[in-house]
């Protein structure tokens, strides 16, 4: 996925973030309220996934040109940071 890609969805969720926060203003049913939050978890997720598969390509391919070990760790790192969303 191409970064203009990613700019793309990251920007439809800012959308669907400053519609919950109209939502909540607006005093909106719970429901109504927590369906648009699960929508909003749902994209940043899939985003997230994007975001990691394009990274974790870059770096295997760097690994496979230096052998450099820190790659690889690093790698393993950032991708546990993820590990709670």
């Amino acid at each position: 996925m191409s970064q203009k890609n990613i700019i793309n969805r990251l920007k439809r969720i800012e959308g669907q973030v400053r519609g919950l926060q109209k939502m909540v203003e607006e005093d909106r049913q719970c429901s109504e309220v927590l369906t648009q939050l699960s929508a909003i978890t749902g994209a940043l997720e899939k985003t997230a996934e994007q975001i990691v598969k394009q990274y974790t390509k870059g770096c295997i391919l760097e690994y496979e040109k230096t052998q450099n070990e820190k790659i690889l760790d690093d790698l393993i790192a950032n991708i546990s940071k993820l590990k709670n969303i």
